[in-house]
């Protein structure tokens, strides 16, 4: 494959290459399959409900079902998405074990799967999360920091030890730490942009901060390249060269859609309103830089917040 995200696949002769795709139906695994077809690879996608196609498979990862396990031989590449919304709803602790479930478990269970094969994949890229290093302040917070404290940092950190098994069968694995990614169909932005288009947008808490985001091109880009890219194993922040204070993101965003940001959302409110994802999620300060895509070589195509935003409202 092309190191760009975007360029033609390599293969021999009419032989297509199979990727694996996890986690499909979500606005990353939507866009990723997209791009990967528009490659010419072939995807074998694995999903929880009755198969509606030959390229699915059924899967349930709680019981350790997996129908047909050796259409997995030969696999060219796996990409793992799966993993249950941290945003759709308050963290209670059922949801927490659900999210938890829908995270390492599934990871563990593709991860001794793709280990007991004959074939295995050369390489794993699964996601990750930016919050796995917590809220660290104005502290610039590479791949190589440390985990922080918390339900997100643990459950992170658990994430990425349950691919263990395919490290230890020599496939490759990538942890891709998402930053919030901007997209046009989903995530963040669904939320975001139609409140701000009415004018009731602003600042969370006292806006200092710190937000770690990537455009959606960029992060189909970068998780692309790092299934290319042999150099690249272990953590992988996905989050473009310049993070922004939520203050700055809010006035930001309220300027692309030519509107006022003038209603605060106090951290009390947000707390009442959300609990544990109040503090996690929307109150946490990580300042997270991509050193290892730079370093590997990898082109933002939106380097800067107010090109991301054009990008993610355009019609």
């Amino acid at each position: 494959m092309s190191d760009d995200g975007k360029g033609p696949i390599e293969s021999n002769g009419d032989i297509k290459m199979t990727i694996l795709l996890t986690g499909a139906s979500g606005m990353l695994g939507t866009a990723i399959g997209s791009a990967l077809k528009r490659r010419g690879v072939r995807l074998l996608i694995l999903v929880r409900r009755e198969p509606k196609s030959p390229d699915e498979l059924r899967w349930d990862p709680a019981s350790g079902r997996l129908d047909e396990p050796e259409r997995l031989e030969g696999l060219d590449d796996a990409v793992h998405l799966s993993g249950a919304s941290v945003a759709s709803q308050r963290w209670t602790e059922s949801y927490k074990r659900e999210m938890a479930e829908s995270r390492v478990a599934s990871t563990r269970f593709l991860s001794e799967t793709l280990a007991a094969l004959r074939q295995p994949p050369p390489v794993l890229v699964k996601a990750s999360a930016v919050g796995f290093y917590g809220n660290r302040g104005d502290e610039i917070l590479d791949e190589d920091s440390t985990a922080g404290r918390g339900y997100f940092p643990e459950l992170c950190t658990a994430w990425e030890a349950a691919a263990r098994p395919a490290v230890d069968a020599g496939i490759r694995v990538v942890h891709l730490r998402f930053g919030m990614v901007l997209g046009r169909d989903g995530g963040a932005m669904a939320r975001l942009a139609p409140l701000f288009r009415l004018g009731l947008g602003g600042r969370l808490g006292n806006g200092r901060q710190w937000m770690s985001w990537i455009s959606e091109e960029d992060a189909v880009a970068a998780a692309l390249f790092a299934v290319d890219n042999p150099a690249l194993s272990g953590p992988v922040n996905l989050a473009a060269p310049q993070p922004v204070t939520n203050a700055d993101f809010t006035r930001e965003l309220a300027r692309a859609v030519h509107r006022p940001a003038l209603l605060p959302a106090p951290a009390f409110a947000l707390r009442l309103a959300l609990g544990a994802m109040a503090d996690e999620a929307l109150l946490a300060s990580t300042r997270a830089v991509p050193n290892r895509l730079t370093q590997a070589g990898f082109a933002f195509s939106h380097p800067t917040l107010p090109q991301a935003l054009a990008a993610a409202l355009a019609k």
